[in-house]
Order: structure tokens, then C-alpha cells, then sequence
């Protein structure tokens, strides 16, 4: 195990601690245009570390508050992984694997400014390696209100880890923010945490049926708060917005118009969840954190691959957010 860039977040006390489980290193590759014969010509344009928690981490850093991205690293891509965190100054803690950690393509097309993201399923975690990811956690947990969970479960990980991790972050009085698919969020729900959030995809695989509205995204939100899934669920759709449903009710949050071209998605849940994580942990309230969150999902939708949005880009939506309360 070892410690990144940055001071000692034992000491420094970060609001934040986010847990990646099975990251990334994040090509960025242009081309003109794509051609489906023959050889194409390209040019790196990013290469940076990546995974849902070290992106909730880098941008909550962002916005003011303090992260620390606990995260595995296994082989050559893990080393550079470690290296591109420590380069860019991000406080972070490499629990070592004996697999190389994945690496994913986007390929940006500059005609017409579409880009496809290729991502592989990560490598097999091995007996003894999750505990020490749960180990390394606990060490930053005392006095830190709010863990992010999020990105995808690697093989190897039993379907209910994210419900170990639950437990673990209650137990020291934290609250856990969970951002994941399958069978690892249906059990982690089963166990319950303090903010949820996911897209129509996921939305879909809980319910079985679309999630495109609304109104289905209010039931949804209705059903997990009323079996004590979640205190706070976010579902969000797509250009459309979110829907916000606490104790208190539900609110739509529409989402603004965009200044510019839509580019790519692919950042734009991570960008979310940081953005509301960040304003949570600063003590504002769900819906404010949430129409935050829906503001940069929008800022982050005009960057290629999961480039970094615009923090004033951010700001500026924010105020075009429209609120509909639906009790």
C-alpha cells in the first residue's frame, strides 16, 4: 500500500473519501476521420488516470473541498496510474494488486465531434486483496462525513462488497454515496446508504421496466427511500434532468440549456456526483447540492471523453436549473 501526492489526509482531515475498486488509465486518441479499412492515422490528445472515485476525487477537488481517492493498482498500467495521480497532485492511497489494472480508449472523431468510449472489464482481484481495500478505507474513515463508492465492482469481489463497505462507513458515522450497476447495487441497496444516484440504465435493471420520465424516475425514488434503500436517491435522465427525492419529497430538476455542441457523456455522472458530494459535505442542502450536480453533468457534456468541465461553465448553469417541486 501506498500514499500519493499531496499532505497527509490523516492529518489534513479531507470532507471526502472516494473508493475505486477497479480504475482506470484514460487514452484520449483524435482522429479525423474514422476510416473502417486501411490505417488510422491518430494523435494522443489526454492521457489520465480514471475510475469512478478518482474522478469524483479530482473534481470535488475542484470545487473547493478535499479528497482522497483510495483506489487498487496492479502491474505496469497501476504503476502508471500511481504516477499520473502523483503528477497531477492528487492525495491518493494505491492498495497493490497482482493483476495490471485496465486501461480505456476513447477515440474522439474531429469531423463530426462524436466520441466512442471502450472499456474492458478490469482485472481479477485475488483472495486477501478486497480486505486490504476495506482496510486501507477505514483508515481515513474517523472524522470524514462523506465516502463515495463508485464505478464498477472487478472480478473476483463478491456481489455484496459495496454492502460490506455500507456497514463499514456506518459504523463510523459516515455517510456513503453509491454510484454502481448490477448485482453490486442491488446489494449494497439491500443494505442501505445515505445517497444513491444512477442513470436510466440502471434505473431500468432495478425496476425492469424504462425509466425515461418523470414520473418514473419520482417511483423509483419513491420505492427506495420508502424500503430504507437510501435516504437520498438521485435518478437522473439524460437531457432531461434529474429527479431529487428526500424525506421531504421530490423535486425535478430540469436540466439548462447547453451553451455549445454535446460532445460526450461519458464524464458527465462522476462530474454529477462530485459536484453534489462537494456541496453536501460543505452543508448545503440535497436539492441546492443536487441542481448543482445537474449543472455540471451539463458543463461536463461538452467535453470529449471524461475531460474535465469548465467549474464556471458549472456555475454559470446552475441558475438555469429549473426546480419543479412534486411534494
Amino acid at each position: 500500500m501506498s500514499t500519493g501526492a499531496g499532505p497527509d489526509a490523516s492529518a489534513a482531515g479531507p470532507d471526502v473519501v472516494t473508493l475505486t475498486l477497479n480504475p482506470t488509465v484514460d487514452l484520449c486518441w483524435e482522429v479525423d476521420r474514422l476510416e473502417y479499412t486501411g490505417k488510422n492515422r491518430a494523435r494522443v490528445r489526454s492521457v489520465a488516470a480514471g475510475g469512478g472515485g478518482i474522478n469524483v476525487a479530482r473534481h470535488i477537488a475542484r470545487f473547493g473541498a478535499r479528497a482522497t481517492a483510495v483506489h487498487t493498482a496492479g502491474g505496469e498500467v497501476g504503476l502508471r496510474l500511481t504516477r499520473l495521480l502523483d503528477e497531477e497532485g492528487m492525495h491518493h492511497v494505491a492498495v497493490g494488486i497482482a493483476e495490471d489494472t485496465r486501461e480505456a480508449l476513447v477515440l474522439f472523431e474531429t469531423v463530426s465531434r462524436r466520441s466512442c468510449h471502450v472499456v474492458p472489464p478490469g482485472p481479477q482481484l485475488r483472495e486477501g486483496e478486497g480486505e486490504r481495500c476495506l482496510e486501507a478505507l477505514e483508515r481515513f474513515l474517523g472524522g470524514r462525513p462523506y465516502v463515495v463508492a463508485s464505478g464498477s465492482l472487478p472480478g473476483g469481489l463478491p456481489d455484496d462488497y459495496y454492502a460490506t463497505v455500507a456497514r463499514l462507513v456506518r459504523e463510523a458515522g459516515a455517510r456513503l454515496v453509491l454510484d454502481t450497476s448490477g448485482p453490486a447495487l442491488r446489494a449494497g441497496l439491500a443494505e442501505g446508504v445515505f445517497l444513491f444516484r444512477c442513470n436510466r440504465t440502471e434505473a431500468e435493471s432495478l425496476t425492469g421496466r424504462p425509466v425515461d420520465s418523470f414520473d418514473d424516475a419520482r417511483a423509483l425514488n419513491g420505492h427506495l427511500l420508502a424500503t430504507g434503500a437510501a435516504e437520498i436517491a438521485v435518478t437522473t435522465l439524460g437531457a432531461l434532468g434529474a429527479v431529487c427525492s428526500t424525506g421531504n419529497g421530490h423535486t425535478e430538476l430540469h436540466a439548462p440549456p447547453l451553451p455549445g455542441e454535446p460532445l460526450s457523456d461519458a464524464g458527465a455522472g462522476d462530474s454529477m456526483v462530485a459536484a453534489l458530494t462537494a456541496e453536501l459535505a460543505g452543508g448545503a442542502d440535497p436539492v441546492g447540492a443536487c441542481t448543482l450536480g445537474v449543472a455540471t453533468a451539463a458543463a461536463a457534456m461538452l467535453t470529449p471523453s471524461t475531460e474535465s468541465f469548465d467549474v464556471r461553465v458549472a456555475r454559470s448553469l446552475r441558475g438555469q436549473v429549473r426546480a419543479v417541486s412534486r411534494g
